[in-house]
């Protein structure tokens, strides 16, 4: 007699399910904590570097001085924006004084060292670009595990159902019985994998979505605020006539 079905739909196919499918039902799971530890993480990430974002810029843009929270040495938080301001104003600062240190009397050597020229200029534009590419890469990281999660999901799902129904069929070419109650709990068991498989593949890909989208929209902001930066610097510490 065939196991019951009282006990639920999915707790019974995966007990008349074969070592092979319970086994990708084990990997699936495996896959589906993997994904959403990645997707609490990263939307706590992305939160965390939006509001640390906001306050740094609203700071940065209430100062008349681009440099000054570099050169009072103030915690900018973990925001992409901190990085690539901080990444600017120490190649500027080494252009304009020769140095990077930041001490007492750091301000007092920016006043007193004589303009850069574009030369230099462009070695500073290109320190935050640099900046910029490192904040892209650590936003991008890990997503490549709920990128393989949406799609191999689906078809290690797919490998455990096609399994499923040769061994169901194998075995009803063993018995020579083609009954219901023969061929429902391999059917049962089989389908089992591919639930599965998209149960993990389908959250996956709403945030996976949802962070690409988040993450683009930040290496805009980043990029424009990298601009602001320079035309800032370029303003204030570079001699256009050099």
């Amino acid at each position: 007699m065939p196991q019951s079905a009282d006990s639920g739909v999915l707790v019974y196919a995966f007990r008349t399910s074969d070592l092979v499918g319970q086994s990708i039902v084990g990997l699936l799971l495996m896959a589906s904590v993997f994904s959403w530890a990645v997707m609490i993480y990263k939307f706590m990430s992305l939160r965390r570097a939006k509001r640390d974002g906001a306050i740094f810029l609203r700071e940065f843009r209430r100062s008349g001085d681009p440099l000054a929270s570099f050169s009072r040495r103030r915690q900018l938080g973990a925001s992409p924006l901190a990085a690539i301001y901080t990444a600017g104003c120490i190649e500027l600062a080494f252009q304009k004084t020769g140095s990077t240190d930041v001490d007492d009397t750091f301000e007092m050597r920016v006043r007193e060292s004589p303009k850069i020229s574009s030369m230099s200029m462009n070695s500073v534009r290109s320190a935050m670009e640099s900046a910029v590419g490192e904040a892209g890469l650590r936003l991008e990281r890990h997503l490549i595990l709920l990128a393989t999660a949406v799609s191999g999901s689906p078809f290690l799902g797919l490998l455990g159902t096609v399994w499923g129904v040769m061994e169901m069929f194998a075995g009803l070419a063993r018995t020579g019985s083609a009954t219901m109650a023969a061929i429902a709990p391999g059917v049962s068991a089989a389908l089992l994998t591919t639930v599965t498989g998209l149960v993990v593949a389908i959250p996956a890909m709403f945030g996976y979505n949802y962070l690409v989208t988040s993450i683009r929209a930040m290496t805009i902001e980043m990029d424009n605020f990298a601009a602001e930066l320079a035309a800032a610097f370029d303003h204030r510490f570079v001699d256009t006539r050099r």
